[in-house]
């Protein structure tokens, strides 16, 4: 019940509406209990004893309480409604911060479809419990007790034969919930697992067609699905013996009522409309039992999600704002590595693998300086450490040893947004947002005027082939940029970097889903835009890179060579390697 209850105190935001709700259930709830004594006494004395006014007061006194009991439900709906999508809201609002908030290394082991199940239909089944859930198990409690005493205060003797059910049904319900619990759980990882399937799927569907795999993929999709069906048979099965062995024992009890009240009616104990009313209260110990049924269904399904909601919210983020960090003020650009080693490994997990051997390290001791206004190439096999360092700068990650100082300031010691506000970045992978191609280039900037958006834009020589669509900047790219090429999205990426205007410039190959002639250009503009600002460049052409101040060759996470071109050629022979092998293509 923990992460229930964690669950319910978010309705302390909402405490006058949800007092509201719960007022209302009481009235209505104490509506319901006192119809059963009016309708005793229009039989007992009104039918029975011939009195008409008796029958129109009590009858006129039953719509009323009808009329009332409408209004409250009404009220407490509604109320409850609006106290359970506001603590909905703020879970969603809460989650998607946390996301964000999250370091890489989080994301490097999360699925996206376990985030968005957990965004969307595990906040909802939270939402259900917190406001209908709730509600109806406080309404189904005070109904149950009213009842029950009124069946007491009625005849305790028939009584007693009424609450011998109850240990069976509530010890029903305890074994019910105790074998639902994991298997909602299980529910809602195989419809994590299903959605992450179609997630993939949806972004990568142009590989799927390009490669035929459409049979595969779908036959993937299916086994997930049975999955899901199973998993959701088996919590069928178990409702199916559940209710209707619970109406057989209601029935039951109903038929030893009538049995037993009978003879009571008979031997003058118990007046007809006593009878009647007993009955009817018996049927209100009945339902809100029923009802509970379905409660311990909802909690058991509410529960498993909220564990899960709670269990993002919970997640702690290996990069994030030191207790004492404080803001970098305006840099001129000096990046110092000072001899810096990093592993990538889960957060809390010891830093050997399962058979106890020290794990690799991606950089082994990592020392170099970059002073302002240089320009840093990073050459290197795939996997000898190019895009770790530049992920390392902006605190993507953490360094396991060693330190990264950003003009004396270890960036360990900054606030991460003080530190990434001053450098622009452009990643190997472009991503782009749904939206126009001025929203993509301003993303960085919203409050940049057009004038900045298209001096960025033809700096990263995309303004031309902006300004060849109907729309010019205000065409819309789609979502993640698919009415684009790579080329031009590439572009749009560089410009919106460009727009911020930083002290440190990073280039993830940032010109490899260009042509010659259309990196030719954009190596021009970046020639002059870089100048003044800390530069760092990964390319996989050589060309990219000749006019680098400094070029760090590395293999398997350390530098094995450094120096421009020139000094490179004469003294390391992976270098000139590289250097002949693509002037040979």
């Amino acid at each position: 019940m923990k992460p229930l209850t964690r669950a319910l105190g978010h309705l302390r935001k909402y405490w006058l509406v949800t007092l509201g709700a719960y007022i209302s259930l009481l009235i209505a709830t104490a509506s319901n209990l006192v119809t059963p004594r009016l309708i005793q006494i229009i039989i007992d004395q009104g039918i029975s004893g011939r009195n008409l006014t008796v029958i129109v007061w009590m009858a006129l006194g039953l719509v009323g309480l009808a009329l009332g009991r409408s209004f409250f439900q009404f009220a407490q709906g509604y109320l409850s409604e609006r106290a359970s999508q506001g603590v909905a809201y703020d879970l969603r609002n809460a989650l998607y911060a946390k996301i964000q908030s999250l370091s890489f290394s989080y994301h490097d082991r999360a699925q996206t479809g376990q985030l968005l199940t957990r965004a969307t239909n595990d906040v909802e089944l939270v939402r259900m419990f917190t406001g209908m859930g709730f509600l109806q198990f406080l309404n189904s409690v005070v109904m149950l007790i009213g009842s029950l005493v009124l069946l007491f205060a009625i005849n305790w003797r028939l009584a007693l034969v009424a609450v011998v059910i109850l240990p069976l049904v509530l010890g029903l319900f305890g074994v019910f919930g105790l074998k639902a619990r994991p298997m909602f759980s299980r529910v809602q990882k195989k419809l994590s697992a299903l959605n992450t399937i179609l997630q993939e799927n949806l972004a990568g569907v142009q590989v799927v067609k390009a490669f035929a795999r459409e049979p595969f993929e779908a036959e993937r999709f299916g086994k997930s699905n049975r999955e899901l069906l199973d998993e959701f048979l088996k919590v069928a099965r178990l409702m199916a013996f559940l209710f209707p062995t619970l109406f057989l024992v209601f029935n039951l009890s109903t038929l030893a009522i009538y049995w037993y009240g009978g003879f009571q009616v008979i031997g003058g104990h118990l007046t007809v409309g006593q009878l009647v009313a007993f009955n009817t209260y018996l049927m209100m110990v009945m339902m809100p039992v029923g009802i509970l049924g379905m409660i311990v269904t909802m909690i058991s399904r509410a529960a498993a999600s909220a564990e899960r909601v709670f269990e993002i919210l919970d997640a702690q983020s290996e990069v994030a704002d030191a207790p004492h960090a404080r803001p970098l003020p305006p840099i001129e650009g000096r990046v110092a590595f000072e001899n810096v080693r990093f592993r990538y490994f889960a957060f809390g997990e010891h830093r050997r693998t399962a058979g106890g051997q020290e794990s690799e390290w991606v950089l082994d001791g990592v020392s170099f300086v970059a002073e302002p206004g240089q320009t840093v190439a990073l050459l290197g096999a795939t996997g000898s450490g190019k895009s770790t360092i530049i992920n390392l700068i902006p605190r993507f990650y953490d360094v396991s040893e060693g330190r990264i100082t950003v003009d004396g300031h270890d960036v360990r010691d900054v606030t991460l947004e003080s530190l990434r506000s001053q450098i622009g970045i452009v990643l190997q992978e472009t991503t782009l947002f749904t939206g126009t191609i001025r929203d993509n280039i301003a993303f960085g900037k919203p409050e940049a005027t057009m004038e900045e958006i298209v001096a960025a834009a033809k700096a990263a020589a995309a303004h031309e082939f902006i300004m060849s669509f109907p729309d010019g900047y205000d065409t819309e790219v789609g979502e993640r940029g698919v009415t684009l090429s790579g080329g031009q999205r590439q572009r749009i990426a560089i410009a919106r970097a460009l727009l911020l205007n930083p002290r440190i410039l990073i280039l993830d190959d940032s010109t490899s889903s260009v042509d010659f002639a259309t990196e030719q250009r954009i190596q021009q503009a970046l020639t002059e835009l870089m100048k003044g600002r800390t530069s760092f460049v990964i390319a996989q052409r050589i060309s990219t890179v000749l006019n680098a101040d400094q070029i760090l060759v590395l293999d398997k996470g350390r530098i094995v060579a450094r120096g421009t071109h020139e000094e490179l050629l004469e003294s390391s022979p992976i270098y000139a390697e590289i250097y002949h092998s693509q002037l040979q293509r």
